[in-house]
């Protein structure tokens, strides 16, 4: 028994454990006097040789089904480890491109505003012959002081209408109106600057600039279609009581005195001038578009008739942007309600509908 005890012990010790099997000299001897042995891992005792070996067995093998499992748990781990670090690295590469993109698109990309477009048009016409360098000069001369004095140059309005202010000059006010502390998301958003650049403005900027002037504003927000194929019929009806609200008698035309309500969608702004309400009880808008040809726009100062409306109808199905914002004006703000509108343009909300 003692060289088989031995033998064990060895063989044990060859496949990693620490200690052997030996007599449990503490344990009372059994009646038939066969010696007593303690597996060294579980301090279980046996009297049968072959019993605790076959024990002993099953714990090396249970050790060995672990560190397999160790070693493939890690590997699981290392290569979700690796697919994670994949999937941010291209998660924040696609949100750079996104973020482009839209630096691009809102033109806050620095590829420059008005003047620069503009000269280099001119720089193009040159290269190509088709203006002397003396007119391109003269050009630029002539669009330099009407920037510095904000006076349209006819580039960026029709012309004969009555006293607007170019785009760089709405530009300036609207930074303006930042600097008096409306908007200061708004303004961070720009880095605090329009000038100079190609960036749109939106109703937020829109509804700064006007408050600025004490004209009381709201923004209203249709962030969802109300109507099948993703039409915005709520809109419309908003804008008919709008105009409606001071309607006096059942004549045919009706000329209010509320203002115009500026329309806002993805890449694009109008002007609601008013709305037609059919026989069939159907709507139409009637829409100033500065995509429309400036010819065009130029034959509604002779007069408006049915053939010149149709340049302005807009009817539902024409509208299927996903979200529309509008700005309406309806009354003049005292000084302290500018104020107060002022410190609640720290936080924008809009009235959304539905």
């Amino acid at each position: 028994m003692d060289v088989s005890g031995k033998a064990l012990q060895g063989q044990w010790l060859s496949q990693g454990v620490s200690s052997a099997a030996a007599p449990a000299s503490s344990s009372p001897a059994p009646e038939n006097g066969q010696g007593l042995y303690e597996c060294p891992m579980c301090h279980l005792v046996c009297t049968e040789y072959p019993v605790i070996q076959e024990h002993v067995e099953l714990h090396l093998e249970e050790c060995s089904f672990l560190e397999r499992n160790l070693s493939d748990l890690e590997l699981a781990k290392h290569l979700q480890h690796e697919e994670d670090r994949q999937r941010r690295e291209a998660a924040a590469r696609q949100e750079r491109e996104d973020f482009q993109k839209l630096q691009q698109q809102y033109g806050l990309d620095g590829s420059g505003g008005y003047k620069q477009q503009s000269l280099k048009n001119m720089e193009k016409e040159v290269a190509w012959g088709r203006m002397q360098p003396s007119e391109y000069h003269k050009r630029k001369a002539g669009m330099m002081e009407s920037l510095a004095f904000g006076i349209d140059d006819g580039k960026t309005k029709t012309s004969d209408n009555s006293s607007i202010p170019c785009i760089p000059k709405i530009q300036s006010l609207i930074e303006d109106a930042w600097r008096e502390g409306f908007d200061p998301q708004g303004a961070s958003h720009f880095n605090s600057k329009l000038q100079g650049t190609k960036a749109w403005i939106g109703a937020c900027e829109i509804y700064s600039l006007l408050t600025s002037f004490r004209l009381k504003c709201q923004i209203i927000d249709f962030h969802q279609s109300t109507g099948p194929s993703g039409t915005h019929p709520r809109l419309f009806e908003w804008v008919l009581n709008y105009y409606s609200s001071d309607k006096e008698g059942c004549a045919k035309v009706v000329c209010t005195s509320k203002p115009p309500i500026y329309l806002q969608h993805q890449g694009h702004s109008r002007t609601i001038i008013g709305i037609e309400e059919r026989k069939n009880r159907t709507l139409c808008l009637l829409i100033f578009d500065p995509g429309c040809p400036s010819q065009e726009m130029q034959k509604l100062l002779k007069g408006i008739d049915g053939n010149s409306l149709r340049l302005l109808r807009r009817f539902v199905g024409s509208l299927k942007h996903k979200q529309y914002q509008l700005v309406s004006t309806d009354d003049v703000l005292s000084e302290e309600e500018k104020m107060a509108r002022r410190q609640a343009s720290q936080c924008f909300t809009a009235q959304r509908i539905p």
